[in-house]
Formats: structure tokens, sequence, C-alpha cells
């Protein structure tokens, strides 16, 4: 323990708050939240640490305390932190994983959507749903069975689906709010599971259209009627009642915590999640901090089941939900399933030996191979055109190893650029570079280029001329266009064929930002191709383009469209305009 921490300890208040640790390049490498500030940052220092704590202490300068009023605003105060610094020793749920809901608008028309939470008050939420093919099946059943309102922009004159009695045309009429009330109590009640009235109806036109001879009819209603007992059937899965609930359960294994997620709704198992961290210090309070950062980003549910016994305490003041741990009975039976599914992630963990558990280290390697300090922060550099139309630069981050997908930028390139690689490349650098002297923004520890000595060399040119000191190499390529080594802008040569690991970790990162190029060009050459075909339509106006476009991103999806579709977005001879124009043109475009 040096000086300065040794002085800041008794100053340390007893209050809630966040800590941040700071090695002696001031970087946050560390950020925690405490209930008493001074136990628990004290304690780092004054007791003896073991595994990654040790590492971290070790590796600290000085800290800084901030108090807060409360537990929950000392979480959500970490969790800012956490995402603005990324420091090296916080471990972050690797989680993208959000079920989807159908949302209802609450006022006005009533229109249906898919959704990624329920946290919008403008709407009332259903679900959540396994899939989002399953969520967009039920709303087709339900844009079927109730005249809701299709359009997102209302047309000049009624579509095809008010003259099949599938909408009530506001477009036309004026419709009295008592009607969309009931259509929203209609449709809660029908995803509710109360669906005999609809059915019964059904029924009765399926029967009348054949006692009439309608038979093509009578099979549409049929075929509806197979639809709601396909689409709404619930899962044969036990959840002892109708309880939204979250069973977790967590198993830990030589220095490594497996942390289990089922997920139950409305009767059924939607999916389960397992994450697989290292350890770092109390294995309970890691846990219960996993679990909050997890509901930080994902909905509450009614209860969560967990097999930890201080989970209720430490969750309690931050979200107000229920928490069970039971030890017998039929919920302890979904516990013991939960239980089952972390151990055999961890085995298999294990087994695979996964790259991910190596990135620090390696990391470390990378920094020792390059004389420089470990690059937590690289960022790589990437262009992509098709001879030079629709020519995009393109940069992404990494953080600790791990993609950070908020920090990729894309820059368009004029085609002069696009003919000579190195101008491009240096022409993106300095737009970066640039963009973060300017508003005081952290550099990356790293900047790796694709590409070999001219290419380091126009980046460097980039560098020097805005006057900006960035360790600078890149991945070169062998004959066969094989990643070969790193090349420095020394012309010092790295060859990568002894370091398997080290290899495939800077490869994955090559072809993330090689993934990322050509993405970034193909949606920028689609939007440029679209602004050709739609062009000279008549009565098309940029903010019409600008619609047809967010609605068929790509030639193929115009094609699929009918003139109905066109109909809803358009005015009535504007829609027939384009749909000739696009039908006129044939196999030209394929």
């Amino acid at each position: 323990m040096n000086e300065i921490i040794k002085n800041a300890i008794p100053l340390i208040p007893h209050k809630s708050g966040v800590y941040l640790m700071k090695n002696v390049d001031n970087e946050v490498i560390y950020v925690g939240k405490a209930k008493d500030l001074f136990n628990r940052v004290s304690q780092y220092f004054l007791r003896p640490q073991v595994g990654k704590v040790f590492a971290m202490v070790r590796n600290v300068h000085h800290f800084e305390t901030i108090i807060t009023q409360s537990e929950k605003e000392a979480f959500l105060l970490e969790e800012n932190l956490i995402h603005k610094y990324y420091p090296r020793y916080n471990i972050l749920l690797k989680d993208d994983k959000h079920y989807p809901y159908i949302a209802l608008k609450r006022n006005g028309d009533p229109i249906l959507k898919i959704a990624r939470d329920d946290k919008n008050k403008s709407f009332y939420y259903f679900g959540p749903f396994p899939t989002s093919t399953h969520a967009y099946k039920v709303i087709d059943l339900l844009n079927k069975l109730f005249p809701l309102r299709k359009c997102k922009n209302i047309p000049s004159t009624p579509c095809l689906y008010y003259h099949l009695g599938q909408c009530v045309a506001p477009c036309i009429n004026k419709i009295d709010e008592k009607i969309y009330d009931q259509l929203r109590i209609d449709i809660k009640s029908f995803l509710d599971g109360k669906n005999e009235a609809i059915e019964n109806s059904i029924k009765s036109k399926m029967l009348e259209f054949s006692n009439n001879l309608e038979f093509e009819k009578a099979q549409e209603q049929k075929e509806l009627l197979d639809s709601i007992h396909h689409i709404l059937d619930k899962q044969g899965v036990d959840n002892i009642d109708n309880v939204s609930r979250d069973v977790f359960s967590f198993i830990a294994r030589d220095g490594y915590l497996s942390l289990a997620l089922l997920t139950y709704r409305n009767k059924s198992l939607l999916g389960k999640q397992v994450f697989i961290v290292e350890q770092f210090g109390d294995e309970k309070e890691q846990i219960c901090e996993l679990i909050c950062q997890y509901y930080a980003h994902h909905s509450l549910p009614d209860e969560i089941l967990c097999n930890l016994d201080n989970l209720k305490e430490y969750i309690a003041p931050i979200f107000d939900v229920r928490v069970n741990n039971v030890e017998k009975g039929k919920l302890f039976q979904l516990i013991e399933i939960a239980t089952l599914n972390a151990r055999q992630e961890l085995d298999n963990h294990f087994a695979s030996a996964r790259l991910d558990d190596d990135k620090i280290s390696l990391l470390n390697e990378l920094g020792e191979l390059l004389n420089i300090k470990t690059p937590y922060h690289i960022e790589l550099f990437d262009n992509s055109h098709l001879q030079g139309d629709s020519p995009v630069g393109a940069l992404v981050c990494f953080i600790n190893g791990e993609p950070n997908k908020k920090m990729y930028r894309k820059y368009n390139l004029t085609e002069e650029e696009a003919q000579n690689d190195t101008l491009a490349m240096q022409h993106v650098l300095k737009r970066r570079y640039t963009r973060l002297l300017e508003n005081n923004e952290k550099m990356p520890d790293l900047i790796i280029v694709d590409g070999g000595i001219n290419q380091l060399r126009s980046g460097e040119a980039a560098l020097k001329e805005i006057n900006v000191n960035i360790p600078l190499v890149g991945l070169f390529k062998n004959d066969h266009h094989q990643t070969k080594g790193i090349i420095t802008s020394d012309e010092k040569i790295f060859l990568l064929e002894d370091n398997k690991k080290l290899f495939f970790m800077l490869v994955r990162m090559q072809d993330e930002v090689h993934r990322f190029a050509i993405t970034s060009h193909i949606k920028k050459r689609n939007k440029s191709f679209l602004k050709g075909i739609l062009d000279d339509v008549n009565g098309l106006g940029e903010k019409r383009k600008e619609l047809i476009r967010k609605h068929y991103p790509s030639f193929d999806d115009l094609k699929k469209a009918s003139l109905d579709e066109f109909r809803q977005l358009l005015p009535k001879d504007v829609a027939k305009n384009l749909y000739d124009k696009i039908n006129n043109l044939g196999g030209e475009y394929e």
C-alpha cells in the first residue's frame, strides 16, 4: 500500500456511493458500489487478497469515491461509469438477448408493433414471446381477426384491408374512441386466452359459407381457426402456476462462476441463458451484482427464484420485485433444473478451452511484443468499395479484447479516395482522431490497419499532421491472402505462427472490421442504387423516397411489394407510377 492510499483510507465516509480504482496513469481500472464506502474500500487494502482481486489491488495507485443518496442511485451511477470507462477488472455479462413483446398503442388509432422491452408507457404490452417469428405470427393473426389500422401513414383512399373487412378505415371515417376502446379490450381478452366468442363467430361464418357453396371462403375461415389453435397453443412446460418468473442458479468451480437463468412467462419456458465469468472476490456477492446488472437492461418478472440466500437483501434497495429462495417443493425443482444447466455449461466451457478466458493475458503479450503498454483499447480500420462505387471506411473498437459496437463508426469516402487505399486510410484516421481531440475524448492504446507498410506510412502521416501519437501497426497477408503477421512503422515484422492464441485473437478482430466494412458498403450501395431507381417517378419527392427506402431497403424488397402495399404509403397515382417503373425494369437489375 502506497502513502497516497494509506492517507486516503481514514478519509473515506461511512456512506453509500461509488468508488473508482485508478492506476498510476490515472486510468480507471475498476468501478464498484457500496452501502458503506469505508468498509468496502478499506477491505481491499487492509485484508489479504487472492486471484484477480489481488492483481487489481496491486495495480491501484489511488482511488476516488462519489457519495450518493441511496444504494439505488449508487447502482445506477456504477452502471453509467462502467459503460463510460470499461474498466479492465469489471466483469460485464455478454448478453444482448431480449425476448420480444407485442405492443398495442393505448391512445388514438390502435396500432400493433414488436417491442424489445416494456418501458414505453404509451403502449400496452403482451408477452414476452419466445422468438420474433412467433410474435410476428400473432400480430398477423390479430390483424386478420380485428379491424386494426395497418398503415403507418394514412392514405387519402381506403386500401385493400378496408375492402376485406380488416380495417375500420380511419382514412375516410371518423372513428369513435369507444370503438377503439372496445377493440383494445377484445385484443387483451384474446391474448389472455379467452377465445371462445371469436372461435364461435368463425365457425358460424365457416358453416354459412359452406351452406352457400362458397367453399373457398369457408376454407379461409377454417385456416384462420387452425391458426388460432396453432399459434396460441401453450407450451407443455410445468411452470406450477401463471406467475411471471425468472429462475437463477449458480455453481462455482476452479475460479469460475456459472450463472444459469430460466425465463418463464405465460406458463411457458421461453428459454435458457448461462453466463460464465471469472470469479472476482466473494462468489455470493458477485452473483448478486451480476443479477442486478442483468435487470439494469431487462424487464423485471413478478418473482425471482434463486439458490442464493442473500439475494433478497441485496436486490431490495434497487429493484421492486419479489425474491424467493426455496429449498423444497415444486418451485425448488425449477432451481434444480437451472443448476443442472449451470453445471453442464461450465463443463462445456472447460472442455472447449475457449479463447475468451485468455484475452487480458493475450493483450499483455501483444503489448510486450510491440514494446508498448498493454493495449486494452484497440481500434481497427478497413475500407470497402466495388470498383470505386459506394466507398466507405470502417472502424471497429475492442475494449479488453471484447468488441464494443457502440463505438463502431463508418465514414463516407469519395470515389477519388476509393481509388487509392492509402489516401482513404489517411482521410479516415484524420477524421477519427481530430474528432477525439476536439471532444477531449480518450485515445486508444493501439491502432491496427489492414495492410502493409504503405498503409502504415499513410496512417503515420495522418497522425503526425494532427499531432497525435498512438502506436500504429498493420496486419499483413501472404501471397495466398492469408493473415501472416504484424508489421510496425519501423518495418519490424512479427510472425504469429508460433503463437496461435494471439494469432486467432487478432484474426478475429481483423475479420470483424472486414465484416463491418463490407456490411456498411452494401448498405450504402443499396441506398445509392435505390436512389437511382426512385428518381424520375412522377409525384415521388424526397420525403416519399425516404419513406420507400425505409420500408424497402433493397431492390428485392421493392420487387416483392404489391401495388396495394405501395398505396398504403403513397397516393394512388404515385403508387401506380412507382409500381409500373419497378415492373418495367424486368431483370435489368438482377
